[in-house]
């Protein structure tokens, strides 16, 4: 089987984010995803995202979420174009933690 990791769990992973108090805007390496509470797909990769929250009257947060190594690209075995697949396709990296909460802090301006 080829690229086992692309195929078994994906390209995309769900990342939930919400916020106090919600309606916090979202964005993801600057482009904007909505407001909380949001789920958004992150593709896999070895450079995390850069999530930032943000409502008027309170400070920006910035998460990075930490990804770690796809166990189910092991599948892949000897097969050097299903790694290749894996590592284009971001399928090879997972995300460690699914949901943020994020508690916002007024600013003090």
């Amino acid at each position: 089987m080829s690229s086992c990791a692309t195929i078994l769990t994906g390209t995309q992973r769900p990342v939930q984010i919400d916020s106090f108090p919600s309606g916090a805007k979202v964005e993801v390496n600057g482009l904007e995803y909505g407001q909380t509470p949001l789920t958004v797909q992150l593709k896999g990769s070895s450079t995390a995202p850069i999530i930032t929250i943000k409502a008027d009257g309170y400070e920006t947060k910035t998460i990075i979420p930490p990804s770690s190594f796809n166990v189910i690209s092991i599948l892949n075995l000897g097969n050097l174009i299903g790694w290749g697949v894996d590592i284009a396709t971001g399928a090879m990296w997972t995300y460690d933690i699914r949901y943020y909460k994020v508690e916002l802090t007024k600013s003090q301006r």
